[in-house]
């Protein structure tokens, strides 16, 4: 087994650590690295990402169903990991609504196509996100931006610069009453956290198409950018399908849940005492899985080969279904899905029911809720 490499970071040293190692230290500096342990290789679910950072493992399972798409068209009515697709935006950045109580919404795919580490789940992913705001929820379709790299507009090619960009778009101008939403769906990572704001001492990111030469989004320029500038009375609604998310947008608050379903919220106020809230706006972030975790692409089982993130489907299957549940139900349901799946046991009810056949492998990924402010998730209502 070969050695995986790590950052020092006392120098920023890149260090080779031998299988099975704790610990090392620096050479250069001397400072002593504690290293967490590496996830067991999976060999039933497909093949493990190798490669894809130097500094942390980065896993997406991609499985392939019997059923062909062709012979299992879209219901009306039914969410089956398939939506229509809408007509192509303008090339344009779309503007704001004019009136008070505006809906915009963010969503970037990104895919990395013709990598080893390229993801067959993330456009889809964004698609069936956009129909579903626009023809379920009733966002106007002109205050909805995508990011893939499936747009014909160079400033819709989700690389570090656009997403920035369209970040900026997303929180400019919003207003009390305004509901933005902000959906990504492609690879997170971590690295070594530098200014001491981090408990874990790691900062969360996302990685853009071009991540390789342009850098990753760290979570503390998402939440100075989006989450800082959230006014009173205006709700942000983050939705992340990528490894390491659980704390993307460095809210303060994270809802701790158990199966019987109580809760809590866990303070993850930065040690450093920086102020990570917002203006007095809400922002939520539903996260595919904790900060030591990683997600997944899996095929919807009456779609074929149609691959899509865990998260995202089980998100939109559960919110499309019920309307009108609390945000402690939607929770539980997607997390029920998978540990039902996880653990061979037959699914029952009617939430659960839809999702007995979402994945045919085990994911070893955990929904994750986390929030500017506290509140009984069991009582407040999800409204997007």
């Amino acid at each position: 087994m070969e050695g995986r490499r790590v950052s020092c970071r006392g120098c920023g040293m890149q260090l080779t650590v031998p299988p099975e190692t704790r610990s090392i230290r620096c050479y250069r500096c001397g400072s002593t690295i504690c290293l967490r342990p590496v996830p067991e290789r999976v060999n039933y679910a497909g093949e493990w990402i190798k490669g894809f950072l130097t500094n942390v493992s980065n896993t997406a399972i991609n499985y392939v169903a019997t059923s062909s798409l062709n012979n299992k068209p879209s219901l009306p009515g039914v969410y089956n990991g398939y939506y229509p697709p809408l007509p192509a935006p303008p090339i344009s950045y779309p503007s704001s609504v004019v009136g008070r109580g505006r809906k915009k919404a963010l969503l970037c795919g990104v895919s990395y196509k013709g990598k080893r580490f390229e993801l067959k789940g993330s456009i889809n992913d964004v698609n069936c996100m956009r129909y579903f705001l626009v023809q379920r929820l009733g966002f106007p379709n002109e205050s909805v931006l995508v990011l893939t790299e499936d747009e014909p507009h160079p400033d819709k090619i989700p690389t570090k610069r656009n997403i920035q960009q369209a970040l900026q778009w997303l929180i400019h101008d919003c207003k009390p009453g305004d509901s933005l939403v902000f959906h990504y769906s492609g690879h997170g990572s971590q690295q070594p956290n530098l200014n001491g704001d981090e408990i874990d001492g790691y900062d969360e990111t996302l990685c853009p198409l071009d991540y390789q030469t342009a850098g990753m989004i760290i979570d503390d320029e998402i939440n100075a950018t989006i989450v800082k500038p959230l006014p009173r009375g205006a709700t942000l609604h983050a939705i992340i399908d990528a490894c390491h998310s659980g704390t993307v947008l460095d809210l303060p608050f994270v809802c701790k849940i158990n199966r019987d379903g109580a809760h809590w919220w866990q303070d993850q106020s930065c040690p450093s005492g920086v102020y990570k809230g917002t203006s007095g706006g809400l922002a939520l972030c539903f996260s595919a899985c904790d900060d030591s975790q990683t997600s997944a692409d899996t095929n919807v089982f009456s779609s074929g080969e149609l691959m899509q993130g865990a998260m995202t489907y089980s998100f939109i299957r559960a919110v499309d279904y019920t309307p009108g549940l609390t945000y402690g139900h939607l929770l539980h349901a997607m997390r029920s899905a998978i540990r039902e799946c996880n653990s061979g046991r037959r699914l029952n009810g009617p939430i659960a029911y839809l999702f007995k056949k979402l994945f045919r492998t085990k994911l070893s990924q955990e929904p994750q809720l986390s929030s500017s402010e506290q509140f009984d998730i069991f009582q407040k209502r999800f409204v997007l």
